[in-house]
């Protein structure tokens, strides 16, 4: 289950990168076409939904100074190792100021390479 690991570093890594250059299409390359995510905390009473076609760039243009960061708690696999579900806690430092979130990520074979499918991070603010 190393490999997954290694996936969930690059694609964090993909998010910095990101941040820097404010181009999403390292991060898009790690989606599935299929991919749906959701964001939520807790002055909404339903998540904002997100598809794989989502502004990624004006995401990124809206953060300066910023880094990404996992720390994994639980990695499932499930679908005959076909899907591995991730989940754990995802930090976002903008400008200084850390933003937690709980996160709950599906990732899925798809060819030769692992993409997500799902994501649902719940602020904890």
């Amino acid at each position: 289950m190393n490999f997954i690991k290694e996936v969930l570093n690059n694609y964090f890594k993909a998010w910095n990168d990101g941040f820097v250059t404010k181009n999403g299409e390292g991060i898009r390359n790690y989606m599935s076409e299929s991919f749906v995510g959701y964001w939520a905390h807790s002055n909404l009473d339903k998540p904002d939904t997100y598809h794989y076609d989502y502004d990624l760039n004006s995401v990124l243009r809206q953060m300066d100074n910023a880094e990404k960061s996992f720390e994994g708690v639980s990695i499932t696999e499930r679908k005959n190792g076909n899907e591995i579900l991730v989940l754990g806690r995802e930090t976002n430092v903008i400008n200084g100021a850390p933003y937690t979130a709980q996160c709950m990520f599906v990732w899925r074979k798809e060819g030769n390479e692992w993409k997500l499918l799902r994501e649902y991070i719940e602020l904890e603010r």
